[in-house]
């Protein structure tokens, strides 16, 4: 069975979206002021060097307009390598591969996916996938790259009606550009005094 890993750049205001491609959205490429060769390194070995990924339609629709032409690097190469596994209802339409689309059924491909031997999957971005994951207990490990900025507005990590969950603490670094990285493991419902 495979280990399905979300890991997200977010806003200590718990905002993931990056990109003025994904709506109407103030402040793309909020993250680059904070990129370093220490931070590079850190998120390529969360990822490894062997990764499949799951992506919504939107996420890998921004991805394949520009992984595929990207600069010779170890993480353009690991995603231009991975297997992608999309929901899309228009899975003739993928050009970024090697790809699968999840079926009708985004669940149980999920859930089929992750039955399978093979890497660990990779959600990254996707926010309409993430509260759905944690929800049906499907993800495993979390990995939150928090940066030290306010947004205000765009997506958020978790949406409304998420359901309350418990995570523990499996490891934390942090970077000389101010990120935090923290891992976490789902740890089931949340407990109460």
């Amino acid at each position: 069975m495979r280990t399905l890993k979300l890991i997200e750049h977010i806003s200590l205001d718990g905002v993931i979206q990056h990109s003025a491609d994904d709506g109407d959205f103030p402040y793309s490429d909020w993250t680059a002021p904070y990129r370093t060769p220490v931070g590079r390194d850190a998120m390529l070995a969360a990822y490894g060097t062997n990764f499949d990924l799951l992506l919504g339609r939107r996420t890998y629709d921004i991805w394949s307009g520009f992984w595929p032409t990207a600069l010779n690097s170890p993480m353009a190469n690991g995603l231009n390598a991975a297997t992608k596994y999309v929901a899309t209802h228009r899975p003739e339409s993928l050009n970024w591969g090697p790809c699968e689309g999840l079926g009708l059924d985004v669940v149980e491909g999920i859930r089929r996916i992750k039955s399978q031997d093979g890497p660990d999957l990779i959600l990254s971005g996707s926010s309409t996938l993430t509260s759905m994951l944690l929800e049906l207990g499907l993800a495993d490990e979390v990995m939150l790259a928090i940066y030290p900025t306010l947004l205000g507005a765009g997506k958020r990590f978790f949406a409304g009606g998420t359901p309350a969950r418990a995570f523990e603490l499996v490891g934390t670094q942090a970077l000389p550009s101010g990120i935090i990285l923290s891992t976490y493991k789902v740890d089931g419902p949340l407990k109460t005094g």
